[in-house]
């Protein structure tokens, strides 16, 4: 099992004031904005300390979040999305769309667990692991001063 099997992975809001959601999150969170495009989709990518932290999409007009309230949506690292949508439904959830491979992304799915709540699985598209075990060198040497106190 890799270090990031069950890791929170990536989470996106769907709104339908995307001005007004970028602005709340630069003014709370410091995040900055690009701008992705995803076809007809309004999509902005937040940026926290030089990495893409979330997403922010805009759902208006879309048929599948009419009459839907604004939320977060979580994605979880998973190994194989194949196997983890078999023990996803031997664990009483339910899968609510197949897998389907995301260029530069990877493999996700959408499912909802056993008490009903949806989420996404996803198998990243890169070798996570490195990228682990870096993030955690990186903030520790990063944070600490010579005499190993946060700075």
């Amino acid at each position: 099992m890799s270090l990031n099997h069950g890791a929170i992975w990536w989470s996106e809001l769907m709104t339908r004031d995307l001005p007004g959601s970028v602005k709340y999150y630069a003014d709370v969170c410091g995040w900055s904005f690009e701008e992705l495009p995803a076809g007809e989709e309004d999509y902005r990518v937040a940026v926290a300390h030089g990495r893409p932290v979330a997403g922010i999409r805009d759902v208006t007009g879309l048929e599948e979040f009419e009459g839907a309230d604004p939320h977060w949506f979580t994605y979880i690292a998973v190994d194989d999305v194949d196997a983890a949508l078999e023990r996803t439904r031997f664990a009483g959830g339910r899968v609510v769309q197949a897998p389907m491979d995301v260029a530069g992304v990877g493999r996700i799915a959408l499912v909802s667990d056993a008490g009903g709540a949806p989420l996404g699985l996803l198998t990243p598209v890169f070798p996570t692991d490195d990228l682990v075990a870096e993030d955690r060198r990186h903030v520790t040497e990063a944070e600490l001063d010579e005499d190993n106190f946060p700075v």
